[in-house]
């Protein structure tokens, strides 16, 4: 029986007395929720990681509860997680020893400090700073992550039998073996111990197993074997649960009951981590346990959806760092199917061997029934007490592995942070199963999703390969009680997530979701030679594609002038099914209508077993197209000229658009409802030319004005005016060497723009080695000035834009729209803000134009927090040019 003296999650607490020594709010007596930390609560002083001491402050806490019948029974306090070391009094007597150690479960039997019948007090010292060193080292000092006090996790009275099963420790495996150590305490010798096993619906399976009671020994263990059990992986994650009793004549003495999965893991030395028999590779994010208004203290909710953004992102497992979770985030794995590295603390700095002794003990005596953890980390980056790796298996009957993240060890390379040639040379030569635990480090919208695409085909071709893990899940951003509800990330130490710190999802997420597919499509444009056939590859370990399904719809576009951003459904259908095995490669037949050419663009969406969409993929079928002639006023007037010293006007369609004969650049736009402040172009952008010959004249298309310049790289600007169409722009020009972008640009004041919709890839922005992710179609946005990982609105508007085919720029004076007829265009919308954190990184910050607008044939890489574009593969690198002509065609409409 379990009674919670707290609450049970960030959302339902219980109000006990506090007092802090130090900091905000400290001095009195007052009230505080629990669980919590007490930095949220307007308490104490507010510590990130790499601390030195910098806040010392004690929370005292005190609660009175009633006590339950005590007569046969035994009564234990356990507490979930508490910050750090905790002295637990109970009417007026410690409980047991100071408990040293953030993360992890502790329980004292307090049987005989109750008062039968009668009120209790409770009173816990929480020391923010521990006395042992160690603990300070591995938890705070060295620490790369929030470091915040308090009773965080829930404190509740476990009440038992005199006579009572303490714990269970199982290994199922995938053959149906089954062992169950039974730790029974205060046996008296007449007593059997049952294991039925179950599904979880409570229907047997297979006959209970039986063994006698031994009071002497530590425990008890009893075996069977069963046939053709349902396996547990992250794709199919069967569960069972075993009942568990101590049973004498009178009956049933106590009974508990245990969730668990038949299944096999195994680290196969020089060769590969297998799960029941089949090799799996681990695509991972690393998770932090955390809330921006709640800290570490957490709700099953948070857990759910964090497992299953995972699961949507196509991730099939997460690495817990840099500590254990909460037990609901494991279960929620059990359930939902994620394969978990379960750790001990140690950021760079280790605990010592005797307080690492009860930690380990904890931890695994805590968490080794979840079929989902597959390893255990002692430790991180040097933060390892060589001395545990040993105490692992003393708990543990699977005998997990245990690994040192970032380091080659027990036969794993887990190497945090490789460059694209370490990839390369390991898939060469290594020999060690291959899977580095931190890696693609997401700072702001560096990494995680950005050079993915070439870092996962070199992991692919490592012949012990087991996948990786991205750094990190989330932005670690909390909100500050002291400082108006503002987020903080302590400067770049913290804002490195696939999603925000309320899971707001960013590009990356994408990105990494059509990369990790189990359903791999390496989607080439369509052209003349399309027949309907998508080469697909089969990715999963467990799954054959009879067992998902497909579906396909062809659609037309609305037009930049139309209100509406649907696409149409024209037609739509699903293949025929597709056997296709594991790690096998195929085709998969659409049997799209004869009239599909005629569409705009083809959806093709999987679907796993659980019917949950895998991706939805996407391919223009039209190439872009000029615009349609506008019709012309019957009173059109003809183009006219208006010429200065230093201007030249031309008026076409009651429109005058002015040039600066000084530099060839348009200067503005002016319509009888006011000014268009388009200016300062088209620049062939990052190239210094300067303005060799301005001309301009009628011809038989209407008028045409031509700039021509020289420097760096020649340039030849055409615009064309013809009465009752859009203004064309023809470009040309040649670039020799390598460069960060290529194209033109235009200037429009930012503090005008309003919004932007499109026809092209959406809804977010790109960089060249993160073009994944993004979907054909028609999108819109409102203007923001969003700096992704620092303030969080999705998504970006400013940055670059794949697969232009037309562009309303929406503004305060008057909206107009820009088309192309060329393939590949990229739309680049102003330069994103810099980060305000102290510490900015020049990795993540790539190269922009000066304009404010371009149309780009190239555009630039990201790096990562701590490495360059150049070191991240071939998609990273700058873009060639080669000196030969490149030549585009724009229109531009004032008419919307």
């Amino acid at each position: 029986m379990t009674r919670y003296l707290s609450g049970t999650d960030k959302d339902h607490t219980v109000q006990w007395d506090f007092y802090c020594t130090e900091g905000r709010k400290s001095g009195s007596w007052t009230k505080i929720a629990v669980p919590s930390n007490w930095e949220q609560q307007g308490f104490g002083t507010y510590n990130y990681g790499h601390d030195k001491v910098k806040a010392n402050e004690q929370g005292l806490y005190k609660f009175q509860f009633a006590s339950p019948a005590l007569t046969g029974k035994k009564v234990f306090i356990v507490f979930e997680g508490s910050m750090t070391d905790t002295k637990v009094v109970i009417n007026g007597k410690q409980a047991g020893p100071v408990h040293q150690g953030s993360f992890y479960r502790f329980k004292y039997d307090v049987t005989d400090l109750l008062k039968p019948g009668g009120k209790n007090l409770l009173e816990v010292t929480v020391d923010k700073t521990s006395a042992n060193s160690s603990v300070n080292d591995a938890e705070r000092r060295n620490s790369d992550f929030w470091v915040l006090g308090g009773i965080f996790r829930p404190v509740y009275l476990e009440i038992v039998p005199e006579t009572f099963i303490d714990r269970t420790s199982i290994n199922a495996k995938a053959d149906g073996s089954f062992l169950l150590n039974v730790f029974a305490r205060n046996l008296k010798g007449n007593e059997t111990i049952t294991a039925q096993v179950q599904k979880l619906n409570g229907q047997n399976v297979g006959a209970a197993i039986t063994v006698k009671a031994n009071p002497t020994a530590d425990s008890l263990q009893l075996k069977g074997n069963f046939n053709k059990p349902l396996l547990w992986s992250a794709e199919f994650p069967n569960l069972y649960k075993v009942i568990v009793s101590i049973k004498n004549k009178q009956g049933v003495v106590h009974r508990i009951q245990q969730k668990f999965g038949f299944r096999t893991v195994e680290l196969r030395v020089n060769d590969g981590f297998y799960v029941n028999g089949a090799k799996v590779i681990l695509k991972g994010t690393n998770r932090h346990s955390f809330w921006p208004e709640t800290g570490r203290t957490l709700s099953k909710s948070v857990h759910l959806m964090d497992a299953r953004l995972m699961k949507e992102m196509n991730n099939n497992a997460v690495r817990m760092s840099h500590y254990p979770p909460d037990q609901e985030f494991l279960n929620v794995c059990d359930s939902i199917g994620l394969y978990v590295l379960d750790e001990l603390t140690g950021w760079q700095a280790k605990y010592d061997t005797i307080v690492g002794h009860k930690l380990v003990k904890e931890l695994v005596l805590r968490d080794v029934n979840h079929p989902s953890i597959v390893f255990w980390d002692n430790g991180n980056e040097g933060g390892w007490n060589r001395g545990l790796d040993n105490d692992y298996a003393l708990y543990d009957p699977q005998k997990r592995t245990v690994i040192h993240p970032w380091e080659k060890f027990n036969g794993t390379d887990t190497k945090h942070y490789p460059d694209y040639n370490y990839m390369v040379k390991a898939a060469a030569t290594g020999q060690e199963v291959f899977f580095p635990t931190e890696f693609m480090h997401g700072l702001y919208d560096g990494g995680a999703g950005a050079a993915l695409d070439d870092f996962w085909a070199a992991s692919m071709k490592h012949p012990h390969s087991a996948g990786g893990f991205i750094w990190a899940f989330l932005d670690e951003a909390i909100i500050r009680t002291d400082k108006n509800g503002a987020y903080d990330a302590d400067g770049n130490h913290a804002p490195d997530g696939i999603v925000g710190p309320h899971r707001e999802k960013e590009a990356s997420f994408y990105t990494i979701k059509e990369i990790w597919s189990p359903v791999y499509i390496d989607a080439k444009p369509i052209d003349e030679s399309f027949d309907g056939k998508i080469p697909v590859e089969n990715r999963y370990a467990f799954t054959n594609f009879n067992q998902c399904s497909f579906k396909w719809k062809l659609v037309k576009f609305p037009s930049a002038k139309s209100k509406t951003t649907a696409a149409v459904v024209q037609a739509a259908g699903s293949p025929a099914v597709l056997n296709l095995k594991p790690g096998e490669k195929g085709a998969l037949n659409l049997g799209l209508p004869a009239s599909w050419k005629q569409n705009d663009a083809l959806y093709l969406s999987a679907y796993g077993p659980d019917k949950k969409e895998i991706f939805t993929w996407s391919w223009a079928i039209q190439s872009p197209v000029a615009p349609h002639n506008n019709t012309a006023p019957a009173n059109a007037d003809a183009v006219k000229i208006t010429e200065t010293a230093n201007s030249l006007a031309v008026k076409c369609d009651g429109v005058s658009y002015y040039f600066d004969k000084a530099t060839g650049y348009i200067q503005q736009v002016v319509k009888p409802a006011g000014t268009v402040s388009l200016s300062g172009g088209p620049v062939l952008a990052g190239v210094h030319t300067s303005l060799k010959q301005f001309a301009h004249k009628a011809d038989k298309a209407g008028y045409v004005v031509e700039a021509n310049y020289e420097g760096d790289a020649p340039l030849h600007i055409k615009w064309t005016f013809t009465p009752g169409q859009p203004v064309k722009l023809e470009y040309n020009y040649a670039q020799q060497g390598d460069v960060s972008f290529m194209g033109i640009t235009f200037n429009y004041p930012e503090e005008k723009v309003t919004g932007l919709k499109w026809l092209g890839r959406g809804p977010f922005r790109v960089w060249k080695n993160r073009l994944k992710g993004q979907q054909f179609g028609v999108w819109h946005k409102a203007y923001n000035n969003t700096i992704t990982g620092e303030t969080w609105g999705y998504p970006e508007f400013k940055g670059y834009h794949a697969e232009l085919n037309w562009a309303v720029i929406e503004n305060k004076e008057a909206p107009f729209t820009v088309y192309t007829s060329d393939k590949n265009i990229y739309l680049q919308m102003y330069r994103p803000a810099r980060e305000q954190a102290a510490l900015s990184n020049n990795n993540v910050e790539p190269a922009f134009p000066d304009g404010s607008i371009g149309f780009m044939t190239a555009i630039a890489p990201i790096g990562t927090k701590f490495q360059s574009a150049d070191v991240m593969g071939p998609q990273s690198q700058k873009n060639h040019a080669d000196g030969k002509p490149v030549s585009g065609t724009l229109w531009f409409d004032f008419t919307n």
